[in-house]
């Protein structure tokens, strides 16, 4: 399953009827994996210009299919690794890393721990000489020319290893991720005042409800979630009050623990979560697609005139779906467009049809039963999305 979100400039084309498309210009491929390491975080980046960014590394459980994940995507230097904090669910599997591929730059929390797993994987970064930092709120990480990553949230005096948490804001052209590692509600009010707006956000703590304020969602605004964590965990991970927030946010959640590793892919303008399922655990408030959010908000059988409507937050891709008035079984398909967020699109037909812009044209026959005649909406599958009496 591909979910494509596309680019406004171009769906506005599209509807309009034109061919020679004008939008922001796209670029390379990137793409983002949120590695399933179980009750654990690890992110890998890999941008536009074939450069490689890894973001915690799981336990010390997880370093060999980090490892072995790297290998199967031919990468064997990494540009850059950051390490949020010292938590071992977060650097356990850089050990393995550390050991088996090369590695230019390291960031750090800064935030020193007495663990043997820390100890060890400073003497591995001393030893190999790796070029090290430690990451400072307001600074920018050097990586991919082409895009920007920077610390909108550090503290290496930070007394609590959550609290120390290094959380990035990765800006490609117009697309945008939030990863928030283990940061807590305190140090997302600290970030309230930095741009924290995203398109992608990787909910801080596995979506515990130690993070995750309703202020911080608001602020942020994703329109995807993912929440890394393991399946059956002990903490009871992701806590129902945060799924329930994202749903009421109109935010499309993905979890490790459900569809496995996720991989976003984006141009900068047109972005799509590969082969991965919406949310389904307790507390969420979605289906399994993307498309739930359409519905038919209005119908008139006399005018013949039906209006259908995004009320999401994503971009839907509609081409091939379907609008069926069940009296008749007669049957729309719609043509190869994207309804943006908020937008309406009009269904016409009869003596009032009307074409161009966000109207189509059905028929110059009447379509609907005066009467009473039901509307149903399908996706490009055949399923059913909405429908209405």
């Amino acid at each position: 399953m591909k979910k494509w979100i596309v680019g406004a400039a171009v769906a506005a084309t599209m509807l309009a009827g034109c061919t020679n498309v004008t939008t922001s210009e796209v670029g390379e491929d990137m793409r983002v994996h949120f590695l399933d390491v179980g009750q654990g975080d690890s992110i890998l980046i890999e941008s536009p210009n074939d450069e490689y960014m890894l973001i915690d590394g799981g336990d010390k459980g997880s370093g060999d299919e980090i490892v072995a994940y790297l290998q199967q995507q031919g990468i064997d230097t990494l540009d850059v690794v950051v390490a949020t904090h010292p938590d071992a669910d977060h650097i356990g599997g850089l050990i393995d890393v550390l050991e088996n591929v090369t590695i230019e730059r390291w960031v750090d929390s800064g935030k020193a721990h007495t663990s043997q797993t820390y100890i060890e994987m400073l003497s591995l970064i001393d030893e190999k000489d790796i070029d090290f930092t430690v990451a400072q709120m307001g600074e920018y990480i050097p990586f991919d020319d082409a895009l920007t990553v920077d610390v909108v949230y550090a503290d290496e005096t930070s007394n609590d290893n959550n609290e120390a948490s290094v959380v990035l804001k990765m800006t490609y052209n117009e697309r945008s991720f939030l990863f928030a590692a283990d940061a807590g509600v305190k140090e997302e009010a600290k970030m309230l005042k930095s741009d924290i707006d995203a398109d992608v956000l990787k909910a801080g703590h596995h979506g515990s409800n130690t993070s995750s304020s309703e202020q911080f969602i608001d602020a942020v605004s994703p329109e995807i979630t993912v929440l890394s964590y393991g399946e059956g965990n002990k903490y009871g991970h992701p806590h129902k009050e945060v799924t329930d927030l994202l749903a009421k946010y109109n935010s499309l959640v993905y979890a490790t623990a459900e569809s496995g590793t996720i991989v976003i892919e984006t141009d900068g303008v047109n972005m799509s979560v590969v082969d991965a399922d919406v949310f389904s655990g307790s507390g969420a408030a979605q289906t399994n697609d993307v498309n739930a959010q359409v519905a038919i908000t209005a119908k008139d059988m006399l005018s013949e005139f039906v209006t259908i409507q995004n009320n999401g937050k994503a971009a839907v891709d509609m081409t091939n779906w379907t609008l069926v008035s069940v009296q008749g079984d007669q049957r729309f398909t719609f043509p190869s467009f994207t309804l943006q967020p908020g937008q309406a699109v009009y269904v016409t037909s009869g003596d009032n049809k009307q074409d161009g812009g966000d109207y189509m044209h059905w028929s110059g026959c009447q379509m609907w039963a005066n009467d009473g005649d039901a509307a149903q909406l399908l996706n490009a599958k055949g399923e059913i999305v909405h429908a209405i009496d």
